[in-house]
Formats: C-alpha cells, structure tokens, sequence
C-alpha cells in the first residue's frame, strides 16, 4: 500500500482567523448554544471593560430579525486612524487580527474581562458578516467583515455627536449547530453584569417578534447598590435572619474587592466568585481567602461570646457558611485561571487581599452589630450540632458503599458492564414503574434503581435529615461515590463513579414532574459536580400511543398527537389514542422502544447555564415561599418543563 509522503509541504500554517474557523471550540467553547451566547458576552465585555476604564455608562444589545445580534455603548469609540506596524487603521487591526487591542495597554485598560481574551475579532472570525460603526471625534465611520476579512475600508459616513462603538453581527450558520438566542439566558448574563458593575445601565430588547401591544420585549438592568442588591436578589425566595447585607469593598496591592454577604434560614452554602466580571465556578484563591478570613473571624468571636464551650460543640469552617449567601467580586490585573472549565482563579497574591480585607472589614461589622453578630453565632453553633449528626449519618452511607463491604441496594438491578462510561442507571419512580423497566432494559449497559415515592425536599431539610434518607442513601451507594473532605462535608468524589449518565425516568403527569424536581434539587445542592460534568438527563416517555390498523405511533406532547392523528386519518377517525397515565402501563418492549433504547428515546441533559439563576430557581420551587412558586407554575405551566 502507497503511502503520502511526509514531508514539508504536509505541514499546514494557518493564521489566527483561519484557525478560529477551523477549531472554534478553542475560542469559544462549543459551536452549540452556549458558543452562540458567548459571542454575544465577548462583545459586551468590550463595552464593560470601557466602563471600568470610567468611559461607559450605557450599553444597549439587541437581538434583530433572522437572531443577528447589535450592541452599542457609549465608550470612546475604537481608534480609527492609521497603525503604523499594521499599516492599515487601528479599527481593522482590532476587528481582524487575533490578540490585537487595547487590552494589554495598562495605560488604556487597568482591568479588563473575557475569559479567553479573544475578544471581538473571535467574533468577526465566527460571523457571516459583521458591521462595525465608531462614533468618535464628532464623526461616524464604518467598516464591514465577512468571516473575519474586511470588506470595506473603513469609511467616513457622517457627522455625530455622539460617542461609541456599535457592533453588528450575523453568527455563520456554516460553523455554529444553533442559531437561535435564547432571550432568558441574555438577560440572566447581562443583569449579573449589572450588578457586578454599579452605576452602569444595561438594556436587552428582543426585536425578532412583537407583543400583543405592538411593542417589543425589553429589559432595563441597572443597580446603584451593586453586590449588595446582587444578594437581596439571590436570595429573594429565603428567609433571611438578619435586616441588612454585610458589604465590605476594599483594595490591597493593586486589587480591588468588593464582598457582600448575609445569613439565611435555610442549609445550604451559596457562593458565588467573579475575577473581572467571570463567573469563577469551580473558586480559586480569592475564594480561599475569603473562607478562611471568615473561619478565623467569627471563630474568634463566638470564642469570646463563649458559645462553643458552652454549648460543648467545636465549630469547623462549615459551620460559618451554612445559611450563608455571599458574592466576592476582584479585579486582577493578570489573572492565572486553571481548573477543568479554566474557571478556577490561580493568582496566589489574591488570597491574601481578599483575607486582609475580609477580616479587618467583618471584624467592625460584628464589633458595631452585636445584635446581629450574635444571631450569626447562634445560626454557627447549630450547624455544628448538625453537623455532627450529619457526620454520623454520611459515615452510614460510606459505610453502605459498594467498596465498603455492604455490598450494592437490595433495590438496584445492575448491569453487567463494569466501564462507568458505557454504564447508566435510571432513577425511576415506584416499583411498578421499576419492574417493567428491569424488564425492557438492556442489562449490559443499563440499570434500574427504584425509588418509593418522593424523596425527601433537600432544600428545607437539615444536612442529617438528608444523609439519614433511606432512597437518598440507596441513591449514594448506588453511585459508588464518596463524600466530604475536611474543608468541605458535602463534596464528592467521583473516582469510583460507577454510571457516566444517570438518568431520572418518572411519569410525565404532575406527580412525576415534582418527583423529578426533588431529585435534580438533591443533585443541584449535594452532587453538584455529577451536573457540572455532564451525567445527570431526564427521561422523556411518550404520552400518547396512535393505532390505526397495524400502524402504531407514539406522541410525545398534545400538538404531536393531533398532528399524528391527522396524518393517519384526514378525517381523525378510525384513529385509536392511548394515554399513558404511568411508566407502569406500558409493557417492557413499549418502554425500551421509547424510552430506554438510545437509537429512539429523547434524554435531556441537564446543565447549569447561570449557577446563580438556578440556585434562585430551586429555592424559589422548594423552599417556603408560596406566592414566587405560584406565580413561576402560573407563567411556566404551558411549557410543562424547566431549564436548568
């Protein structure tokens, strides 16, 4: 067999445009919905970035016709004479050269967002086309792209006196599966931008359809009070047991922080990090800093309350952030990310700022706040009585795990498979549910584990209760993951994951939809990291079957059951329509058909687009408060399922 010959001509150098079109994941993420939004963020962090430099203070997005996409500030405009070492204009240069911009000016940009930093000629590179338009010196000029190339020069159009940048661009539907923005997702980014950013006005407006008034959908977003109403709103759907939100801003070599904290009746931990305006999701150093300046602080005044000791309990870092809502929020001027999603903050000297600042800070809150300060330390020394109860029962579900001894649940019915990445294990709802599934299943791969009715709402129980739970423990021991470490009681490790897809099978009626909004709460708050990394879908089972003769065909929603009904009989008669009230009423060949063979059945993965959004949703659906649940039910009833 001929073989090419390798040689220097095999060797392929493609510049940066071309290589952004080529391997656009690197740049972006995905070409799915999460890389099509995050076009959008990268030309926003533009205009974010001229606000922190002090000359922004207005930014407009809107999504136009056919989900092109416009956003205009009123920054100073992107410098539009000629660049001496490009030879051509300073616009072209930053709009198609990768790395060119001001952002590494210290002098132009002190701090500067965008995650991957490459910014809007990454864009230019990803879109059909592009218009940029620079209103600058009492002039408006103007430069078109296609797929990173200038089409024009850039060329004087008029006369302004207005000041920005405008950017308009139409992502290339030859690179990106979907082309369709998601409004919700928008607005979700561009109100934490808001927050995160005090002072600065943020408006989103959907042109693509009118409302019923002739008008079209939009959303202002502005904050005067920055963090501190960040966590009012986080936590909108708690009961918060302290009046005011703790806030401390300050700034040690060279970087500021911005913190804003407060307590909260329920028992879980929910903080949220930024470096320059990105969502820190797996932490970092600014992170550490502030746990460990809020350990060492309120251990030393409860110590002098003398709490603890009388109370004969011994408080860990736990205790101190059990109930506790917070956002830490620092501008670095070279920030070092690494983690697994590159979300992780590594710069060592921010730690220690971020715990100098945080300590000296909280130490005059409680000092100026005795009432409340002792209300804190009362919330502290109950988490620990807890904790302790939960450390016995988590020791039970160690002890229960399939390397412990105890062997598997007496409920579960295994598959034959031991490679976790082929392997899935339903979660499905009762035992008759469970029998037919055991039944159609394929047992190589697939394993069923029966769950008795509701499991337990995590989000208003406390940590013990949870670990105690019979279905929940079955559900850990299942999984073969371990969990809790000495800086935190809830994490997981996942070395010993037995299934790399877990999958919640209920009935599609109501019941079934609280069932599984139940188990994807315990996974949001106790597992977490099973979502991060992809494992958790939901089942979608039919809700109709259609015979006509010998032709049977499955719906899965009503507008399909009408349109199928059409399809086998004009006249919609002679039509036979089976509902399915239950998983249970369909026999094992219908439910593997539908339901369980990978090559038929619909699994919706279950991801976290904005960690803060879900964290309200959870809390808002099982937490105490009726009347934000009765108002989400009333305007997502139609829909019949939630984004998570």
């Amino acid at each position: 067999m001929s073989q090419k010959q390798y040689t220097a001509s095999s060797i392929q150098a493609l510049e940066g445009m071309e290589h952004v079109r080529m391997r656009p994941s690197m740049y972006i993420g995905d070409v799915g919905v999460r890389g099509l939004h995050h076009l959008v963020y990268e030309v926003v962090d533009n205009s974010i970035d001229e606000a922190l430099a002090g000359y922004c203070d207005t930014i407009t997005v809107a999504i136009k016709e056919g989900n092109a996409v416009e956003v205009m500030d009123n920054g100073r405009g992107i410098p539009v004479d000629f660049h001496e070492k490009e030879q051509k204009s300073a616009l072209e240069v930053v709009m198609t050269k990768i790395g060119a911009g001001g952002k590494f000016d210290k002098d132009s940009y002190k701090v500067s967002g965008g995650l991957h930093g490459v910014g809007v000629s990454c864009v230019n590179a990803l879109s059909n086309e592009m218009i940029t338009t620079v209103y600058r010196d009492g002039n408006v000029y103007q430069q078109v792209y296609s797929r990173g190339k200038a089409q024009t020069g850039v060329e004087e159009i008029g006369n302004s006196d207005k000041r920005g940048t405008k950017q308009f661009f139409q992502p290339d539907d030859s690179i990106f599966t979907e082309l369709v923005y998601n409004y919700d997702t928008l607005a979700n980014r561009l109100r934490e931008l808001a927050y995160l950013n005090k002072g600065i006005t943020i408006t989103l407006t959907d042109e693509r359809e009118k409302l019923e008034d002739g008008t079209f959908r939009t959303e202002v977003f502005h904050s005067e009070g920055g963090l501190k109403e960040f966590v009012e709103y986080i936590d909108g759907n708690r009961e918060s047991i302290m009046e005011n939100v703790i806030f401390m801003e300050g700034e040690r070599d060279d970087i500021p922080v911005e913190v804003a904290m407060r307590y909260n009746t329920s028992f879980n931990e929910n903080l949220h990090s930024y470096v320059n305006n990105i969502n820190t999701h797996e932490g970092g150093t600014h992170l550490a800093g502030f746990r460990r300046a809020l350990t060492r602080t309120l251990k030393k005044y409860a110590d002098e309350l003398g709490l603890p000791a009388k109370e004969k309990v011994e408080v860990t870092g736990d205790d101190f952030r059990e109930g506790l809502t917070a956002v830490i929020s620092v501008k670095v001027m070279e920030p070092q990310f690494e983690g697994q999603t590159k979300t992780k903050l590594g710069n060592s000297e921010v730690s220690g700022a971020v715990d100098k600042i945080v300590g000296e800070m909280l130490t005059n809150f409680l000092e100026e706040n005795p009432a409340e300060a002792k209300i804190i330390v009362q919330k502290v020394v109950l988490a620990a009585k807890a904790r302790q109860a939960a450390k016995k029962a988590r020791e039970m579900v160690q002890r229960k795990s399939p390397m412990g001894g105890s062997g598997l649940p007496g409920k579960l019915s295994d598959c034959s498979s031991k490679d976790p990445a082929e392997s899935e294990l339903f979660l499905v709802e009762g035992d008759s549910a469970g029998g037919t599934a055991k039944q159609g299943r394929d047992r190589h791969f697939q394993a069923i584990l029966p769950l008795r009715g509701k499991i337990l709402n995590v989000e208003k129980s406390m940590v013990h209760k949870v670990y105690d739970n019979e279905e929940i423990k079955n559900i850990y021991t299942a999984l073969g993951v371990s969990v809790g470490t000495e800086e935190d009681s809830k994490a997981l490790n996942l070395a010993k994951l037995r299934y790399h897809k877990i999958v919640i099978m209920t009935d599609a009626d109501i019941d079934g939809s609280h069932i599984s909004t139940l188990i994807l709460t315990f996974f949001f708050r106790y597992m977490k990291e099973l979502i991060e990394n992809g494992y958790i879908y939901i089942a979608s089972p039919p809700l109709y079957l259609l015979k006509k003769g010998n032709k049977k065909v499955y719906a899965w929603n009503e507008k399909e059951r009408e349109q199928t009904t059409l399809e086998m009989s004009p006249d919609g008669k002679g039509v036979e329509v089976q509902r399915y009230k239950g998983l249970g009423e369909m026999n094992p060949e219908q439910l593997w058909e539908t339901t369980l063979n990978p090559e038929n059945r619909i699994l919706k993965q279950v991801t976290i687009d904005n960690a803060v959004e879900a964290d309200s949703t959870f809390s808002m659906l099982m937490g105490d408060e009726v009347p934000p649940r009765r108002e989400f039910i009333e305007k997502n009833a139609v829909y019949a399922r939630i984004d998570v």
